[in-house]
């Protein structure tokens, strides 16, 4: 075990690795100002949300081409298109007069975010396989990073005006480009013979859409948490906003944690499959936990069942897609399972927020609870062990 950690990462992770938290920081610094800033040019409530769910939107279709073009050009071309349409996006929505010109910017911020999927598919091209979930989980550890530093920066930035955190977060998403055409590594296999013809569908195998599915259940129910429960903190524990942020903070220090530190170990110690299953299993122990909880302990160890379950989840999902997917489409196949996963988080939001309004302050958390038991179900026939070690199955990942 100890040998494992100590083994020294592939060439280009690091760099990979930084570009895709930078990208994130610019992301963090965003997201939590949108909407104040948004109803500066007159937008209510319905408008925006709608201003957050184009950006989804568009990355929902646009996700699967980019990776489909990672696979044909390579991807470090994309991941620069997608730092130069970040940056764009970013001065257009800190130029705006407009909210029309709002949507714009988050429109073509979305369209062009597939960074995350193809350095997904980066980190896949140079991981050995029995490294794959360590690696993709440290680039999840990432997101933790963006969120953490993202929010303080805008914070910071926002006290030179409305507009300046997105001329910021344009700025850095500008310069990584910059660095990235420098320090990027090209990762795609060199077999370029091997490129897929046009308009085939190897990729979406019957393993492959029941991933897509299990990132789909997993995504509405965990977004769905994430949009109401400061909804239910201050109705159950009368949690203030700034309290409610710590409790976030809580929960992404976790995954941090879970996803680069312990997803190694854990997928040395059981594999990537066990791990899909134990992870989803103790989503929905978390999610109903909560759900009939109203003590503090309670609350914090639902949080933590939610925490590992998602941290361990997500990173070994990801592996098994690039495990399942063909060499040669493992770009299209990460584009495809964040194109749904978008979806989830257009969705999720929606449900969860009627189900608050109209069945019970709980019952997004309910709802999310059986959505993770559903894509355990999903799941389990695609990784049961005699399909994961017998090639005469078809479907065998």
């Amino acid at each position: 075990m100890a040998e494992r950690t100590r083994q020294p990462m592939p060439a280009g992770f690091w760099t990979i690795w930084t570009t895709v938290a930078l990208d994130l920081v610019g992301f963090g610094i965003v997201v939590p100002i949108l909407g104040r800033y948004a109803e500066r040019f007159g937008a209510n409530g319905f408008q925006v949300g709608l201003l957050f769910a184009s950006f989804s939107l568009a990355q929902m279709v646009f996700a699967p081409v980019l990776g489909r073009v990672s696979d044909r050009v390579g991807r470090k071309p994309v991941i620069i298109f997608s730092l130069v349409g970040t940056a764009v996006g970013c001065f257009v929505t800190g130029a705006a007069g407009a909210l029309w010109v709002l949507f714009l910017g988050r429109i073509i911020d979305g369209a062009s975010g597939a960074s995350v999927a193809v350095a997904q598919g980066a980190i896949a091209d140079i991981a050995p396989p029995e490294r794959r979930a360590q690696l993709l989980g440290m680039l999840g550890a990432a997101f933790g990073v963006g969120f953490v530093v993202g929010p303080a920066l805008g914070g910071l930035a926002a006290l030179g005006g409305p507009h300046v955190p997105f001329y910021v977060a344009g700025t850095i998403a500008a310069v990584n480009a910059v660095a990235a055409v420098i320090r990027l590594p090209e990762t795609r296999p060199e077999a370029r013979e091997e490129r897929p013809a046009r308009g085939s569908r190897a990729t979406l195998t019957p393993d492959l859409r029941r991933y897509a599915a299990v990132g789909l259940l997993s995504t509405l129910g965990f977004a769905g948490f994430e949009a109401t429960f400061s909804l239910w903190g201050a109705e159950t524990f009368s949690l203030t906003e700034g309290s409610t942020a710590l409790v976030f903070l809580f929960v992404g220090v976790l995954l941090v944690l879970v996803q680069g530190v312990f997803i190694g170990r854990l997928t040395a110690s059981f594999g990537s499959r066990r791990l899909l299953r134990a992870g989803l299993a103790v989503v929905a122990a978390g999610m109903f936990t909560l759900a009939s909880t109203s003590t503090w302990p309670v609350l914090f160890v639902a949080l933590t069942f939610i925490a590992f379950g998602q941290g361990v989840a997500v990173p070994s999902g990801t592996a098994l897609v690039t495990e399942a997917a063909p060499v040669e489409r493992r770009g299209e196949a990460l584009g495809y399972q964040q194109s749904v996963t978008a979806l989830g988080r257009v969705a999720g939001p929606v449900i969860a927020g009627l189900l608050f309004d109209q069945v019970a302050v709980d019952a997004p958390f309910v709802v999310a609870g059986v959505l993770a038991g559903l894509a355990l179900l999903a799941v389990w026939t695609v990784t049961r062990p005699e399909r994961a070690t017998n090639p005469q199955i078809p479907g065998t990942v």
